[in-house]
């Protein structure tokens, strides 16, 4: 499987939009944490450094920056931006995911 994050364009759009907004960071950083009835949820922060545990992916001039300790949760993730009406977020089109909540929340792998 491919270890790749892609972005969508409208993600790449929202993510220079917010490190613009902020002023400064390299990128966004992704990852997961236990969490939720299925077991885990996804993380989003701005990242400002870098360790030698992370892994960059870019996509139309916008970095994601994943530890490796996560990769494995999310390897081939596509990161999609949606609005609907006044809704708007990001969407993980994770092919990883065996089950997720109700709620949406949470997945397992």
């Amino acid at each position: 499987m491919n270890n790749s994050i892609t972005l969508t364009e409208r993600a790449a759009a929202q993510i220079k939009r917010q490190l613009e907004q902020r002023g400064h960071g390299l990128g966004l950083k992704l990852g997961v944490k236990e969490s939720g009835c299925t077991g885990y949820a996804y993380t989003l922060a701005y990242a400002d450094v870098l360790t030698d545990h992370d892994s960059i992916h870019e996509g139309y001039g916008v970095k994601v920056i994943v530890s490796e300790e996560h990769l494995s949760f999310i390897k081939g993730l596509e990161l999609d931006y949606r609005q609907e009406g006044i809704n708007e977020a990001f969407v993980f089109n994770n092919p990883n995911v065996k089950d997720a909540c109700g709620c949406g929340e949470s997945f397992s792998v």
